[in-house]
């Protein structure tokens, strides 16, 4: 007897098969990791390492620079704040609220926090063996993605970068 979702996913689009396949390799890896974590928590921790790369300081200082200070704006600092917080009371990451770059607040990981992240990285990789992503699918995958990221580049390079 063949899966009962066969026929469901043969009439997918492109979008709502990328969906299933997201949602899997989280599941995965929230299944198999040592510590819990929201599926919220796990992209902020990762946000959190792209955050520490120098280019990208400066990218957040620059945006942080030039954002208008709303209402609206505070009230967004104020939830990513309070969700930061919540990896670093599980000892993932450390905040600076005052630091001297300009920024409100700026995180970087712990030991821990960089040994979570290799963790999620290796359960990535044995998701994509489990689901069986062989050489091909990731030529077609890294083509499509290239694609996509073009998109939201040219995005946020019409916002200047600000957003």
């Amino acid at each position: 007897m063949s899966h009962p979702h066969v026929e469901s996913i043969n009439n997918m689009n492109a979008s709502s098969l990328i969906g299933i396949m997201e949602e899997s390799k989280i599941t995965y890896v929230r299944e198999n990791l040592d510590i819990h974590l929201h599926a919220s928590q796990i992209k902020l921790l990762k946000q959190v390492r792209k955050h520490e790369k120098p280019h990208h300081k400066r990218i957040r200082v620059k945006r942080y620079e030039q954002a208008e200070k709303s209402d609206l704006f505070n009230l967004h600092l104020d939830l990513y704040l309070n969700n930061y917080k919540k990896l670093a009371k599980k000892g993932l990451i450390e905040i600076d609220e005052d630091p001297e770059n300009g920024l409100p607040y700026d995180c970087a990981l712990t030991e821990k926090g960089k040994e979570v992240l290799d963790d999620i990285d290796r359960l990535e990789k044995d998701w994509e063996k489990v689901v069986h992503i062989d050489d091909n699918d990731l030529e077609a995958l890294k083509r499509i993605a290239l694609d996509s990221f073009e998109i939201s580049y040219q995005h946020k390079k019409k916002q200047n970068f600000i957003f």
